[in-house]
């Protein structure tokens, strides 16, 4: 009975030394966000506070922004430290355009917008705002826009928040997207040459899922969902459930927007009534 009991004792032992070790892996039951920190607004020198910036985006070397400002994309340089202020982006300005999202190895610049596809007339936005994207030059230019074509873009829906990881893998919201009411997250794999089929991200239940922001190593995903910020860990070909980030940036005001810095040393977001982006310091693992 003895030998019985010592080996039920650790075999129990055993289950939850594994269980935390799972938890722990994944960051659950630990807020990713630094406890000793507070948002503050990011700025640019000669930008005022406060402003209609969004949803920035870093090159890999973290020297040059992009972001979104009055559905227009603007770029600024850090200089001796400091960011500049922002300058248009030479492929906006005619039409609406936002949700900037530069690929880890800066090759290859997203976006949403509303202009017109190839064949519509030339003066007119077309109805939808749908996904775009435009590839860094040898000069160092962007080449002329090109319209994310099926199976990502589909007639007559609405596509924003792209983000992208080193792979390839294409992350962004829509909604009423093939028969899901409300909006939804989809990811969809680089094949080379085209992408698979965006598949539906289920991060928080039945709750729609906003502006996924997928990791380079795509180890994570954090997104909004029902106002509130919140960070699902690779489990798998899956998700784990989304785990809500810790009252510092969750502080009932509705968030949107996020973005991580290379490291994971910095979140970005934008908040409700807030006077521009916020940033605070994150650790995730």
């Amino acid at each position: 009975m003895q030998l019985i009991y010592w080996l039920s004792r650790e075999f129990v032992l055993g289950v939850l030394i594994t269980w935390c070790a799972i938890l722990a892996a994944h960051g659950q039951g630990k807020s990713p966000v630094v406890s000793n920190s507070s948002p503050a607004v990011f700025v640019q020198q000669g930008v005022p506070v406060p402003n209609d910036e969004s949803a920035p985006s870093f090159s890999p070397d973290g020297k040059t922004l992009f972001l979104s400002d009055s559905n227009r994309i603007c770029i600024s340089k850090l200089v001796n430290g400091k960011w500049g202020k922002p300058t248009l982006a030479p492929f906006s300005g005619q039409w609406k355009d936002w949700d900037s999202f530069i690929s880890p190895d800066g090759k290859r610049l997203f976006f949403v917008s509303n202009r017109p596809l190839e064949g519509m007339p030339p003066d007119k936005p077309q109805k939808n705002n749908q996904l775009w994207y435009t590839d860094r030059l040898a000069d160092g230019g962007w080449s002329k826009p090109r319209h994310l074509d099926a199976p990502v873009s589909l007639d007559g829906i609405n596509d924003y928040a792209p983000s992208v990881s080193g792979s390839g893998t294409l992350c962004f919201c829509s909604r009423g997207r093939e028969g899901k009411k409300g909006m939804g997250g989809y990811y969809a794999k680089w094949l080379g040459d085209h992408y698979d089929t965006p598949k539906l991200l289920a991060l928080n239940g039945d709750n729609d899922v906003y502006d996924p922001f997928i990791a380079p190593d795509e180890s994570y995903i954090v997104f909004s969902s029902t106002g509130s910020l919140f960070i699902s860990y690779r489990q798998g070909n899956g998700w784990t459930a989304g785990e809500k980030l810790s009252p510092q940036v969750n502080n009932g005001k509705p968030n949107s927007s996020p973005y991580v810095s290379l490291g994971n040393k910095m979140l970005y977001y934008s908040e409700d009534d807030a006077p521009g982006i916020l940033m605070i310091k994150v650790d995730i693992h």
